[in-house]
């Protein structure tokens, strides 16, 4: 195995394809683990924290919905979970460059 810190940065700036393309926020991580988990130092564990934290993006998402309708809490739920699927990859990428681990908040535990 080799270390490899700059494909673990876009590793973790791969989910921000969203902003561009409108989707792939879980299927470009997904694929760049699945072909370099075992190649790459610490690839296996970052990327299954990305896609812990992707999936349960997803579950938040879906949980907000029934939650617009109570006073508009979802919609609250949903700026917040704009805001930290935005902020938390660049965080983590840093962290990633600098040999640090990955740490989402709010993730819960799909893939162990």
């Amino acid at each position: 195995m080799k270390q490899d810190n700059q494909l673990l940065v876009i590793t973790h700036l791969s989910q921000l394809i969203t902003l561009i393309t409108g989707f792939g926020s879980l299927l470009l991580p997904l694929v760049l683990w699945l072909t370099q988990k075992d190649k790459v130092y610490h690839m296996d564990t970052h990327g299954k924290n990305i896609l812990n934290f992707q999936l349960s993006l997803i579950v938040w998402c879906i949980i907000c919905v029934p939650l617009i309708l109570l006073f508009g809490l979802g919609l609250v739920g949903f700026a917040v979970l704009g805001i930290v699927s935005i902020i938390f990859p660049i965080v983590n990428a840093v962290r990633a460059s600098r040999g640090e681990a990955a740490h989402y908040p709010l993730t819960f535990t799909f893939i162990s």
